[in-house]
Order: C-alpha cells, then sequence, then structure tokens
C-alpha cells in the first residue's frame, strides 16, 4: 500500500447507511460524495440477470451517465441508456408512453432494472414506468437533486401530473436500493439547491425541532458546500423518512406528515402550470408559511412560530411573501379549486397537515375552506 492510498475501510466510513425496512420490500439508502461512479460495487449484488437500463434527462446524463455506466461494466452489467427531456412537463401521460415504448424497445425482461438518475422529476416517471412495465419490474433510484435525495426517491411514491393536479396518477413502488452522491449537488444551480432545502425544513417541522436549531445554526454551510454538514443533513432526513415509510407505507395516517405545506404547494404550481415560474420546493416554501399562518388562525400555534420559520426560509432565499409569486398563482379562488382536487381529500373532505407547533405538525381531518379562504386572502394582500 502506497502512503498516498486510503486506510481499506476508510471509504466506508466516509458513507452514511440508512435502512428502510418494510419486510420482503426492504432497502437500503447508501449516503456518500463519489458513489455514482461506485455505482456498480452496490447495484451488481442485487441483480439476477445482467441487464440494466438507465433513465436519465438531457442535464443530468452528460454529467453523470458515463461513470454509471462505466462502473457497472466493471462488473459485466450491461446498461442503455434512454434521456429524456428535462423538467417537470415530462410527469405527463405522453412522455410515460414514449418511455414505457422505449423501454419495450430496448428489449426489457422482468428481470431487468431500471436506474432512475436524476431529480424528482425522473424518479417519479421512472419509478412509475418501472411499476406497470411487464406488470412490474425493479427500479434503483440515483437522485441527482437536493429534493430527490431526502424525498422523493425514498418511500416507494412514483407518478405522473394530470391537469387536475400533481401526482394524482402513480402507484407504490418501493426501489431496490437508492445511492445517494452527496458531490451531485455541487453541479446544481444556487435556486435549485434552494428548493431541495425546503423539503430538508420540512422535516424538522414535522416533529424534529432539535434538527430545525441544527438547521438555523448549520443549513447556509451545508447549502455552500460543507461537505460533512450534507452527509450528516441528508442521512438525517433519510432517517426520519424511513422511519415514517416504515410505519406507514401507503399513507394512511403517520405518513401525511410528510405533506406539510404540499397542498398550498400543489395548488400553487398548478396555477403555474408547473413551469419554472415557481419550482417545487419555492411552492413547498411559501406553503409551509401558509401552513403555519392557517395553523395560528386556528388558534393551535403562536404567531412567533410562523415568524421564525418564515424568517429562515427567507434567510436561506427561498420565497415566503406573495410578492413572490407569479400573478397567475395569486387568485384565492383559483387555488381553492385546485386544493379541492388533492389526492389527500377524504369523502369531499380536505385533510391538512397543520402545526401546534415547530416539531409538533398533525393531521387536521375537516379544515373549512371559509379559514382557508382567509388566509390565502391575507397573504395575498400583503
Amino acid at each position: 500500500m502506497s502512503a498516498n492510498e486510503p486506510e481499506p475501510d476508510s471509504r466506508a466510513q466516509s458513507l452514511e447507511m440508512v435502512h428502510v425496512a418494510l419486510g420482503a420490500r426492504s432497502y437500503d439508502i447508501i449516503v456518500g460524495s463519489g458513489v455514482l461512479a461506485e455505482a456498480g460495487d452496490h447495484i451488481a449484488p442485487l441483480l439476477g440477470q445482467r441487464h440494466t437500463i438507465l433513465v436519465s434527462d438531457h442535464n443530468m446524463a452528460p454529467l453523470y451517465q458515463d461513470r454509471v455506466v462505466e462502473s457497472l461494466g466493471r462488473h459485466g452489467v450491461a446498461c442503455d441508456s434512454i434521456t429524456l427531456p428535462a423538467g417537470e412537463g415530462s410527469k405527463s401521460f405522453s412522455q410515460l408512453e414514449e418511455l414505457l415504448e422505449r423501454l419495450l424497445a430496448g428489449r426489457a425482461e422482468r428481470g431487468t432494472v431500471i436506474l432512475a438518475l436524476g431529480g424528482g422529476v425522473i424518479g417519479d416517471l421512472a419509478g412509475f414506468a418501472a411499476s406497470v412495465l411487464l406488470r412490474g419490474v425493479a427500479v434503483i433510484q440515483l437522485p441527482t437533486s437536493l429534493l430527490a435525495q431526502i424525498d422523493s426517491s425514498v418511500g416507494g411514491k412514483t407518478g405522473i401530473n394530470s391537469r387536475h393536479g400533481k401526482n394524482l396518477i402513480g402507484s407504490f413502488h418501493q426501489p431496490r436500493l437508492v445511492l445517494v452522491d452527496t458531490a451531485a449537488l455541487d453541479s446544481l444551480a444556487p435556486r435549485q439547491l434552494a428548493a431541495g432545502y425546503a423539503e430538508m425544513v420540512k422535516y424538522g417541522l414535522i416533529d424534529d425541532e432539535d434538527f430545525f436549531a441544527w438547521l438555523e445554526a448549520n443549513g447556509a454551510d451545508m447549502l455552500a458546500g460543507d461537505a460533512a454538514a450534507r452527509r450528516y443533513a441528508i442521512a438525517h432526513c433519510c432517517r426520519a423518512k424511513a422511519r415514517i415509510v416504515a410505519e406507514d407505507e401507503r399513507e394512511n395516517g403517520r405518513r401525511a406528515l410528510l405533506n406539510l405545506g404540499h397542498t398550498f404547494a400543489h395548488a400553487l404550481e398548478a396555477e403555474c402550470g408547473y413551469g419554472a415560474a415557481l419550482l417545487h420546493g419555492e411552492a413547498v416554501s411559501i406553503g409551509m408559511v401558509l401552513a403555519f399562518r392557517l395553523s395560528h388562525r386556528l388558534g393551535l400555534c403562536a404567531e412567533a412560530d410562523g415568524e421564525r420559520v418564515s424568517s429562515h426560509l427567507a434567510a436561506l432565499g427561498l420565497p415566503t411573501g406573495a410578492a413572490q409569486l407569479p400573478p397567475a398563482a395569486r387568485r384565492t379562488e383559483a387555488l381553492l379549486r385546485h386544493m379541492s382536487h388533492d389526492k389527500k381529500m377524504q369523502d369531499g373532505r380536505l385533510r391538512m397537515i397543520l402545526a401546534r407547533g415547530i416539531g409538533a405538525a398533525f393531521i387536521a381531518e375537516d379544515v373549512g375552506e371559509a379559514d382557508i379562504g382567509a388566509v390565502l386572502d391575507a397573504f395575498m394582500a400583503s
């Protein structure tokens, strides 16, 4: 061993391992810098058939596709590739059909494993395609955005958007493995990175005030590139989600807490046409501010809690006010109409995630439209 060669176990010590306990559907999340270049080391032992198909988009494929394919090749694993348009518009029936036809043209078989390389759009679309292709093939998630790394790649939710709303068509299809390469965050634009950070804040607001306080102290350094802070925070969020998913895989109860701010957010996104005018994480940021305002209006939490949340999000570059929304997203009536189509509706009643304070979120089964409308009106006028 040369003087410059690392100790045999030093690489393993730089990885964080998170286990998602779901019985026969259990899997691991591996978090560390550079794991995409070592993808074959982790993927090959899981394969029966030595054939994979990598699905990515035009932004991520040029950056990471070759290193994944080469790593698999060192283990004798063939890897074909499919590249799709980037952006939320790809979560559509047309792109789902295109992807399925290309997978079939690529001679996908029941033993073929789909590799989803990219952000939440590719993870959701490729995961959904895997769930219906040949009545279900395996998928491995290789998330490259912060939002995907801490949230959408974990837990098995897959799907596409409808003209009636976001993520209304999909399935639960757990991955076989999730490989989180923290170095991939270096390729993100600051706006994309901040958008993912909103989902990270969500974990503190749900049931972990200590983590929210950690983010207040360390979030800026993490976004600026502190490698140790990134690895810790991402693994912490993955463990939090793994615990919730293990308890409630199909969102019949506690898992709904992960939707804090999302009912508002999905309505805002729909009004903006799911485009670049408002990214998902930006919508979630505003959605969480609105959730705390609604909680305060209903007498559930102190106004200071909402102000603390809003101040932290704004300090990290996220939108928190109506002035930062496109004009199309400022109409209360239209937002309420979108919210009425939300998949969290039950028996015609809207379930909302509200809070009794930071780290004390809960599921409210029947929130009145008048209170929601009043909060939206006041917010849009502020």
